[in-house]
C-alpha cells in the first residue's frame, strides 16, 4: 500500500479529510523549497502537490504562471525537483508527496527515466495537466510499475463518459477543478461543488481532493465536508510572492499563517 492510501485510509479512520498544499518548487529559490515543505506539514498537510516550473502552465493563473517563472529564473529544473523531494524524504517519509506539472519537460526528461528518478527521489503521485487519457497508456505503467500514483483532473464540464474513462486510469486520489478557468480566477460555488462530488463518486471509489478557489479556513471547511480532500494553492503562492525579500522562516511562518487556522476549522 503506497503513501497516498495509508494517508487517506488513516484520515478516514480518523474521521477527517485531507489538507493538501500546494506549492511551486524553487519559489522563491530552491534553498527554500524543502523547509517550506517542513513548514506546510508542520501546520496541518496531510499531502503536499509540488509544483514542476514550466515556462508555459496553461491550466495556472498569474500566481502560479509568477511563481514559475521566479523558481525558472532561479535556476529551478525537473532534476532539481527530484533533489528536493530526496531532501525532503532525508527528514520526513511519511508525508505523501504530487508533483503536479506539464508533459513537455518529462517528456524530454524520459517517461521511464523520470519515473524511475522519481521511485528514488521518494515521489508518491504525479500530475500532468495536459497529459489526455487517449495519450497516457504507455505513461500509466512507467508510473504504476514503480508504484508512482497517477492522479487526474476532473472539472464542472467533464461528462459522466469522459469522466469514467478518466477514473479508471487514475490512482491515488482524484483532483476535482471547482471552478471553470484557471488557478485563482473564481469564487467558489460550494453547492455546484457539492453536487458534483457527489456524482464523481457514484463513478470511482477513488478519494476526490477539490481545488481551485479556496482561501480561507471557512471554505476548507464547508468543501471538506462535501469531499475526501482540500487542495489549497493560489492563496500559499501569493503569500511567498508577497514575502520576497524575506528570511526563509518568515516565508515559512506566512504559509502557516494560512494553512494551520485551515487545519483547524477542517478538523471542528
Amino acid at each position: 500500500m503506497g503513501r497516498i492510501q495509508t494517508c487517506f485510509d488513516q484520515l478516514n479512520g480518523e474521521g477527517k479529510k485531507a489538507l493538501i498544499p500546494y506549492i511551486t518548487a524553487g519559489d522563491p529559490s530552491p534553498d527554500h523549497t524543502v523547509e517550506l515543505m517542513h513548514a506546510l506539514v508542520e501546520s496541518g498537510a496531510d499531502i503536499i502537490e509540488l509544483g514542476m516550473p514550466f515556462s508555459d502552465p496553461m491550466a495556472d493563473g498569474p500566481v502560479i504562471q509568477l511563481a514559475c517563472e521566479r523558481a525558472l529564473a532561479a535556476g529551478t529544473t525537473v532534476r532539481k525537483v527530484l533533489e528536493i523531494v530526496k531532501e525532503f524524504r532525508s527528514i520526513n517519509a511519511q508525508t505523501p508527496v504530487v508533483l503536479m506539472g506539464y508533459l513537455n519537460p518529462i517528456e524530454f526528461f524520459g517517461y521511464q527515466a523520470f519515473s524511475d528518478a522519481a521511485k528514488e527521489a521518494g515521489v508518491d503521485g504525479i500530475l500532468l495537466v495536459d497529459l489526455t487519457p487517449e495519450e497516457a497508456t504507455d505513461v500509466v505503467e512507467c508510473f504504476r510499475n514503480n508504484d508512482i500514483d497517477l492522479i487526474y483532473l476532473l472539472s464542472p464540464t467533464t461528462t459522466k463518459q469522459r469522466a469514467e474513462k478518466i477514473c479508471a486510469l487514475a490512482s491515488g486520489y482524484v483532483y476535482y477543478v471547482s471552478v471553470k478557468g484557471v488557478t485563482g480566477s473564481a469564487s467558489l460555488d460550494v453547492d455546484s461543488v457539492r453536487a458534483h462530488v457527489e456524482s464523481l463518486k457514484d463513478i470511482t471509489a477513488l478519494p476526490i481532493g477539490v481545488g481551485f478557489g479556496i482561501r480561507d479556513p471557512q471554505t476548507a471547511k464547508v468543501v471538506s465536508e462535501c469531499s475526501d480532500g482540500v487542495i489549497v494553492g493560489s492563496v500559499l503562492v501569493n503569500a511567498i510572492a508577497q514575502s520576497r525579500g524575506k528570511t526563509q522562516d518568515e516565508i515559512a511562518n506566512a504559509l502557516r499563517k494560512i494553512l494551520a487556522p485551515m487545519r483547524s476549522e477542517m478538523d471542528k
